[in-house]
């Protein structure tokens, strides 16, 4: 089907700040994923933070800010997708909170969250892919981002496109349910970045522990704290990006 007759066409990539400043391979990937399905992808060019750091800093003022812009950036899209389950569950569960004593534009918010997702169950779910004709030789073991279990229930579309990728061997990882320390806040220097590292570190064993050669994520954030932590210890795996492996895009595909 063309992108121009695609009926979901076209879709608004949110690729929040830490793939844009750090990991833009991930964003590079998410399109690439979603122009296979036929889709137009657009990127506003003026998109900024949605606010979820500054709220989760009780940075009120900014985050209000932050969350107003992003509704009136996004507002025209008919369908918003994003590779940060954290993101999107900020734009899900928080803005409208955020906006409460503002009806208009928490009315505004809730319109735009109920159309925003993450890309693992905009893939799944809107668009009813599971088989992305992906493959991958080698051994691979899975971590769920903590907001992409507990807030958006996405999980299982994860899981749903990773078991149809071929050539894999998919590896238990022990406590695979337990956060790997990223935590938002948690591993900045305003954080506890002792505590953050630690969960890092305990993480990096239990994938060491799996003999996977990658170790994948539907968070950016998440991707980026496990590498710090493998990369200490001298391991052999790397962190990749759902988005990446599933697009062919990884270095180590």
């Amino acid at each position: 089907m063309s992108q121009a007759t695609h009926p979901f066409s076209p879709v608004a990539l949110f690729v929040t700040c830490l793939v844009d400043l750090y990991r833009p391979e991930v964003g590079e990937a998410t399109v690439a994923l979603l122009e296979r399905q036929g889709l137009a992808v657009e990127f506003p060019l003026e998109q900024t933070c949605c606010g979820a750091l500054a709220h989760q800093a009780g940075w009120r003022p900014e985050a209000l800010s932050l969350a107003r812009r992003w509704v009136g950036i996004f507002e025209p899209f008919a369908a918003i997708v994003s590779p940060s389950p954290v993101c999107v569950a900020h734009v899900r569960h928080e803005l409208s909170r955020l906006l409460a004593a503002e009806p208009e534009w928490q009315r505004r918010a809730e319109a735009v969250a109920a159309r925003t997702y993450e890309l693992s169950e905009y893939l799944v779910d809107v668009l009813g892919v599971t088989d992305l004709g992906a493959h991958f030789d080698g051994k691979i073991t899975y971590q769920p981002a903590c907001q992409q279990l507990r807030m958006l229930r996405s999980d299982g579309q994860a899981r749903a496109l990773l078991a149809e990728l071929a050539g894999v061997e998919e590896r238990p990882l022990a406590d695979a349910e337990s956060c790997c320390g990223f935590g938002g806040l948690l591993a900045a220097p305003s954080g506890v970045p002792p505590i953050a590292t630690a969960m890092a570190d305990r993480k990096a064993r239990a994938i060491d522990a799996s003999k996977a050669d990658l170790v994948v994520t539907g968070e950016t954030g998440c991707a980026l704290h496990m590498a710090g932590a493998l990369s200490r210890r001298g391991s052999s795996c790397h962190a990749v990006h759902l988005a990446e492996l599933l697009a062919g895009t990884s270095s180590q595909t």
